[in-house]
């Protein structure tokens, strides 16, 4: 309940910044690209593989991935706190020892914290449970301006909060060693990816994470953690994240956001991997994709009062599971036209959230030991997407 209250806080403050921001016009200076050569901009002093767009990516894999890995892929989804589900499930699927050396791994926002950890190895389980069940609101976000409202910031800002106690446990969680291990899989053949949003051209950028920790710029290492944090900063709650570009010899900024803006979660698609990739080995294999869904899929029902801040809260959570559902039956799909097993697990049905807060340690607790529970008791994937016949969610009915 306080997470709803919280939200609807925010959702009036952001009107309120919003109606002033018309009346006034204010606006913060910063120097875009200029839109005819949005996609020519490249980060300055880095190789132009690290990133790609969108539909343009294809993962350059090689023979040394089949080697070193299993063929298996795992995409783990955006969903704030809801992160902890995902990082418990991680860590009791290692205990399980059934946790495969992934191919490629991708996240998405909260996804995009837990991705780097997941994988390298399950020797980084206790960092992933310290950062997902030690943590409160106040160590992930800092609200500012008039009373503690955001207010100020909102009207001539462009947050609500600042995300400099995120940045910092970014920060601490990525060293110069995660660098290197990162790039010692990256000299293998496995990949991570994390997704971010150009805003300022409405598509998605994926970032090879291992282009770039086995760059050798010196900057590699605050370059990968700025990814993470623009992946993870929801727009309005936290301040864009801007990357220095240029393109004809010419520098200017890019404005990034959370990747859940676009898409909750990516990792295999027509968009982003062909069989020709690796080599026609695929068919070959038993390949997997393994989606981790850090929120619940079902819908939950509620009876919503007429209210405005109500209905657009309402509103908004309604669209992202909506997004959710149609990225789950994308994944499927090209699954099923490449042969590819396809597996997800989210948050069951019957799980109640008990949070006094947007990030409350306490619940992300609840959440840990329930994701890891189910992972090391041998959960039974989910095969189908709910709605498709012949599609039956064991996570509805999981009980401990």
């Amino acid at each position: 309940m306080k997470k709803k209250i919280y939200i609807d806080k925010v959702l009036l403050n952001i009107g309120m910044a919003v109606l002033f921001w018309n009346i006034t016009g204010c606006a913060l200076p910063r120097n875009p690209v200029p839109v005819e050569k949005i996609t020519e901009a490249r980060i300055a002093g880095m190789p132009t593989n690290i990133r790609c767009w969108d539909f343009n990516c294809k993962p350059s894999l090689d023979q040394n991935s089949f080697a070193s890995s299993d063929c298996s892929f795992l995409a783990i989804s955006g969903g704030g706190a809801n992160g902890a589900f995902g990082a418990g499930f991680l860590c009791g699927w290692s205990a399980s020892g059934t946790r495969p050396n992934f191919r490629i791994v991708t996240g998405i926002s909260t996804g995009a914290l837990i991705a780097p950890l997941a994988f390298l190895s399950p020797k980084y389980d206790e960092r992933l449970k310290t950062f997902y069940t030690t943590v409160r609101t106040r160590d992930i976000m800092r609200v500012q301006g008039l009373m503690g409202m955001g207010i100020g910031p909102l009207l001539f800002g462009e947050s609500y909060a600042s995300s400099q106690p995120l940045a910092d446990m970014i920060n601490q969680e990525i060293d110069k060693e995660v660098l290197k291990e990162v790039a010692e899989q990256y000299a293998k053949g496995r990949r991570l990816y994390i997704g971010t949003t150009n805003l300022d051209a409405q598509r998605l950028i994926i970032w090879d994470m291992g282009a770039i920790a086995a760059s050798g710029n010196p900057d590699a290492l605050n370059l990968f953690r700025k990814v993470m944090l623009a992946s993870a900063s929801i727009p309005g709650a936290f301040p864009p994240v801007y990357f220095n570009v240029e393109t004809d010899g010419k520098k200017y900024d890019e404005m990034h956001v959370d990747g859940g803006t676009i898409t909750e979660v990516f990792g295999y698609g027509s968009e982003f991997f062909e069989e020709s990739a690796i080599s026609g080995k695929m068919a070959a294999e038993t390949c997997s994709i393994y989606v981790i869904r850090n929120g619940k899929l079902a819908t939950e029902t509620e009876q919503i009062p007429r209210k405005a801040l109500k209905i657009i809260s309402r509103s908004l959570d309604t669209l992202m599971k909506a997004h959710s559902w149609q990225d789950i039956y994308r994944l499927y799909f090209v699954a099923q036209r490449d042969k590819v097993g396809f597996n997800y697990v989210s948050i069951p049905d019957s799980y109640v959230a008990k949070e006094t807060e947007m990030f409350d340690p306490q619940e992300m607790i609840r959440l840990f030991n329930l994701g890891f529970e189910m992972a090391k008791s041998g959960y039974k994937w989910n095969k189908i997407p709910v709605g498709l016949r012949g599609s039956e969610d064991s996570s509805r009915t999981w009980t401990p």
